[in-house]
């Protein structure tokens, strides 16, 4: 990468460093993180054209965000996703044919303006009525092609409602596990659903969801989830967790998900199925079976009560942080 420096009146290599940065946007003080270029032979700071692009798109992008007005990727997205130009957009909206325009060119718009944008991005329904009211304001063909991809967007919104009621509450306990791991293959997602049941009990009394689980030759099963994700084998879950936008869950519950992930998922699915082998739950229910004989014996849920309330005592855990001691002992247990 080349450009110039003044100081060495020349074209020198350069180096990209992140510096942050504040400016003053119509009397808001705004920090940003700006990419600039340093010059390798005098370390001066030289411009770069694309530099300066990017740099305005992040400051723009950050002022919005502490202004909560929509971005310019968003009102793209609008356009994409109902099939409409700028012009007749801005006309539906009962707005001047070039508004759209000049907010897609980078044009901040006002509180209201956004706000109503922001609407039409998130409610079809309010899109659609206001398609039906602008009605002969745009071309027949700009109505029609706008009418059809609003009405995927509501069929695909009451289809993606009918999933999310049909679903179980061990369903988003998994989707919310497989969202916020890195990475996990179907033999750590059982076990990390399994310790999630077990230190949710353990914390508050409760089950996180009624499924039982089954004592399988490799640790604790939940046979449904298995049939569910089995054909990725020993291979990471590649599910598009960009999908996973509701998930069935308090904020008390995904405290607890969240500490078992930290303290659990930072192993590989067969250490965790060696440390579930190491407790009670699943020994015992196991007993009388060879190593490799199948099994689907379920674990019964008060030998996961007692056995994890018994974990909470014994390592005196006021936190579900205090989670940590707990799984740092099961492997030192079973690998030192």
């Amino acid at each position: 990468m080349k450009g110039f420096c003044e100081e060495c009146r020349d074209y020198v290599d350069y180096t990209v460093k992140e510096v942050q940065k504040n400016k003053e946007i119509r009397g808001k003080d705004i920090k940003y993180t700006a990419k600039v270029a340093y010059c390798n032979e005098c370390q001066s700071e030289i411009f770069i054209s694309e530099l300066r692009d990017k740099n305005l798109e992040s400051l723009d992008r950050n002022y919005r965000l502490s202004e909560d007005l929509i971005q310019v990727s968003e009102i793209k997205e609008v356009l994409e996703k109902y099939d409409i130009g700028k012009r007749p957009l801005s006309l539906v909206l009962g707005w001047g044919e070039g508004t759209l325009s000049r907010y897609v060119d980078g044009d901040i718009p006002t509180r209201q303006y956004s706000d109503v944008l922001k609407r039409v991005k998130n409610d079809p329904e309010f899109m659609l009525e206001l398609l039906e009211k602008a009605k002969g304001k745009i071309t027949d063909r700009a109505y029609s092609n706008c009418l059809l991809a609003t009405q995927k967007v509501l069929a695909d919104k009451r289809e993606l409602m009918v999933a999310i009621q049909s679903e179980e509450k061990i369903d988003s306990v998994v989707k919310y596990i497989i969202y916020k791991s890195v990475e996990i293959t179907p033999l750590a997602l059982q076990k990390l659903l399994y310790f999630s049941q077990s230190f949710f009990k353990a914390f508050t009394g409760e089950f996180l969801f009624d499924n039982d689980c089954e004592a399988w030759i490799h640790g604790p099963v939940y046979k449904n989830i298995y049939f569910k994700y089995k054909d990725h084998g020993y291979n990471p879950i590649d599910e598009d967790v960009d999908i996973f936008t509701h998930f069935d869950l308090t904020e008390t519950e995904k405290t607890v998900i969240d500490a078992v992930i930290l303290n659990f998922g930072c192993y590989s699915g067969k250490i965790l199925e060696n440390m579930t082998h190491a407790e009670r739950p699943w020994r015992e229910t196991r007993n009388g079976l060879e190593d490799h004989e199948p099994s689907d014996r379920i674990i019964e849920k008060h030998l996961i009560e007692s056995y994890f309330k018994q974990i909470r005592e014994k390592y005196n855990m006021i936190n579900v942080s205090d989670i940590r001691d707990y799984s740092r002992d099961l492997f030192e247990k079973i690998y030192h």
